[in-house]
């Protein structure tokens, strides 16, 4: 992406300020606009599509995530590693609510997206294969259904309390078991 003008670049920088106060699942351009003092057109340029704007602004977020997922590869018990990885995922989709429609989107804005993504899809299989193998987690389940779990454990918790998060993930770690 080339350099952006000075005034390109503030007013980038005030939309990401303005969208981040709102729900990433009720974003409207139009009203980030109005409420960042910019025209329609400035936020369409910089983010064509609402999906473009959640993406920029769980950028920080998914590179955390890719961190971790590398973290969890290089983990040599296969148990601690899986482990560490949902716990890390569900706080992070706590955390960023438009992490979740991010990941589980077919369709990327952004070419560094689209590359994390795959990095943290290709180790996040890797290590469920490892788990799977070592008798850790039951050999039926596809990384897709874990990822779609983990998400159910989001949505759960965002209605409930926060206490309720470590019950339901145990009762997720303890599902993932095979008999």
């Amino acid at each position: 992406m080339p350099a952006l003008r000075s005034d390109a670049a503030r007013s980038r920088a005030r939309i990401l300020e303005v969208a981040r106060r709102h729900d990433p699942g009720a974003l409207r351009l139009n009203d980030v606009a109005r409420e960042a003092g910019v025209g329609v057109g400035t936020v369409y340029r910089h983010f064509p599509t609402t999906h473009a704007l959640v993406e920029a602004l769980t950028r920080d977020t998914l590179e955390r995530l890719r961190v971790l997922v590398r973290e969890a590869v290089a983990e040599p018990s296969p148990e601690t590693a899986i482990t560490n990885l949902l716990h890390a995922a569900l706080d992070l989709q706590l955390e960023e609510g438009g992490l979740q429609p991010v990941l589980l989107s077919a369709e990327d804005e952004d070419d560094d997206v689209r590359a994390a993504k795959q990095e943290i899809g290709t180790g996040f299989e890797q290590v469920l294969v490892r788990a799977q193998a070592a008798g850790v987690v039951r050999r039926d389940l596809s990384t897709q259904q874990v990822e779609h779990l983990v998400c159910g454990m989001e949505h759960a918790v965002r209605l409930g309390a926060a206490s309720d998060r470590g019950p339901y993930l145990e009762i997720l770690l303890a599902g993932l078991r095979p008999d």
